[in-house]
C-alpha cells in the first residue's frame, strides 16, 4: 500500500496508487453503476468530487475514444476496490491506469470501497485527501478540512464552453439503422457542464443545436432565434448560480424549455422554488423514479448532490416525478409556460428507453409553438 486517502472527519484509508502521482482534495461521493467508469471520469458534472465506485472490478473493458462524455476527466480522484490493468474490447485504445496517468487523475485501488460507502451512507458525503506522496495522517487531514465545501460553490461557469459552437453528430452507431434526422428545430443548449450524449439525442430528434456559454445573457440566445432552450447538467451548488437563474426567468414563456440535471435544479429556482443539499447524493445507473402522471416506474442515470425543495415551488409548477428510494424530486413542469424539467439524466439510457420519450416532449411542444 503505498497512497493514502482520509476523510475530513479522521478516518484513514490505505489503497494502492494506480493513476497519476500527486495530492488531490475533495468531496467523496460513491457511484453505484456496474459499468460506464469512463462516463464517470468525463461527466463534468463531477468536478470537485472524488468518485468511489461501488462495484467491484474496474478497468475491464479500458478506454476509448467513443464513450467519453467529454473531451477530458472532470473527477478529482476516482477510488476502486479491485482494478483489472488487462483489458478486453474491441473498442478499446489504452489501459485505464495511462489514460488517468495521461489526464493527471489520482487513483487509488484496493481501497474498502464497501467500509467507505456505509461510512458516507452514515456520516454525508465527505471532503477528504489522497496522496501517493505522504503518509502524514495529520497533514492530510487539515488539507482535507480545507478544501472547499460544495455547498456555495459555483463550478458551472469553470467546466463549459467559452464560446458558441454548433453540434450535429447524432448517435451514430448506437442506434441500430439510425439515420441522420433532418433538423427541424433550432435549440440553443446553455453548457453548465453538458454531457455529449445530451447533445446527440437531440439531434436523433431533429433538432440543430448551438452551444452557448454558461453566462451568455437571455437577450443573445434570444438573437439566435431559437425554437427551444436546453438547460443542460452541471457541477457544483445551483443556489449560487444567480446569473443563470436570471436568464432562465428572462427566457421563460419566450421558448419551450427543457432542464436536465443542473438544468432542472436552476429552473426550480426560476420559477420560485429553493433547493438544498442531499446527504450523499444520488450517482449510478440504477435509481428508480416514478411518473407521477402515468404510474410508471423508470429506472434512471443520475448524479447530483443538491435537489429541489417540492415545499417551496409555487402552485403553477407541478412535481411530475418523484425518486422511490427517497421521495425526492425528480421533474418538474410549469402549468403557464412551455417549459419542463427532470433531475435525472434521460439521455444515459440505463433503461435504455425508458426516458427517451422526453426529447420528444421536447419537440413535441416546439413543434406546437411553430403552429401558433
Amino acid at each position: 500500500m503505498d497512497a493514502l486517502l482520509v476523510l475530513e472527519d479522521g478516518r484513514v484509508f490505505w489503497g494502492r496508487s494506480f493513476g497519476a502521482d500527486g495530492e488531490t482534495t475533495g468531496e467523496v461521493v460513491f457511484a453505484t453503476g456496474m459499468t460506464g467508469y469512463q462516463e464517470v471520469l468525463t461527466d463534468p458534472s463531477y468536478a470537485g468530487q472524488i468518485v468511489t465506485m461501488t462495484a467491484a472490478h474496474i478497468g475491464n473493458t479500458g478506454v476509448n475514444e467513443i464513450d467519453p462524455e467529454a473531451e477530458k476527466p472532470y473527477v478529482a480522484g476516482f477510488l476502486v476496490r479491485a482494478y483489472s490493468d488487462d483489458y478486453s474490447s474491441w473498442r478499446a485504445r489504452t489501459g485505464l491506469a495511462h489514460y488517468l496517468r495521461e489526464n493527471n487523475i489520482v487513483a487509488l485501488a484496493d481501497i474498502d470501497t464497501r467500509a467507505l460507502t456505509r461510512h458516507i451512507r452514515e456520516k454525508g458525503a465527505l471532503r477528504a485527501a489522497i496522496s501517493t506522496e505522504t503518509d502524514d495522517v495529520d497533514y492530510l487531514l487539515n488539507l482535507a478540512r480545507q478544501a472547499p465545501s460544495m455547498e456555495g460553490l459555483d463550478l458551472a461557469s469553470g467546466v463549459g464552453t467559452r464560446s458558441t459552437y454548433t453540434w450535429a453528430e447524432g448517435s451514430g452507431e448506437w442506434v441500430n439503422g439510425a439515420e441522420l434526422t433532418t433538423p427541424k428545430f433550432h435549440v440553443v443548449a446553455y453548457d453548465f457542464g453538458l454531457k455529449r450524449n445530451i447533445l446527440r439525442k437531440l439531434v436523433d430528434h431533429g433538432a440543430q443545436v448551438t452551444v452557448v456559454p454558461a453566462t451568455t445573457p437571455a437577450s443573445e440566445v434570444l438573437d439566435l432565434h431559437p425554437d427551444g432552450i436546453f438547460l443542460s447538467n452541471g457541477p457544483g451548488d445551483p443556489a449560487t448560480l444567480d446569473y443563470a437563474v436570471q436568464n432562465i426567468q428572462s427566457l421563460l414563456g419566450k421558448k419551450p424549455m427543457f432542464g436536465i440535471c443542473l438544468g432542472h435544479q436552476l429552473m426550480g429556482i426560476a420559477v420560485g422554488g429553493t433547493t438544498f443539499k442531499l446527504p450523499y447524493g444520488h450517482h449510478g445507473c440504477n435509481h428508480p423514479v416514478k411518473d407521477l402522471s402515468s404510474g410508471h416506474v423508470q429506472i434512471t442515470s443520475q448524479n447530483h448532490g443538491f435537489a429541489v425543495d417540492a415545499a417551496t415551488l409555487p402552485e403553477d409548477v407541478t412535481v411530475t416525478h418523484r425518486n422511490l428510494n427517497d421521495g425526492t424530486v425528480e421533474g418538474l413542469r410549469h402549468t403557464r409556460y412551455p417549459a419542463f424539467s427532470v433531475q435525472y439524466h434521460p439521455e444515459a439510457a440505463p433503461g435504455p428507453h425508458d426516458a427517451d420519450p422526453l426529447f420528444n416532449e421536447f419537440i413535441q411542444l416546439m413543434q406546437r409553438e411553430q403552429e401558433r
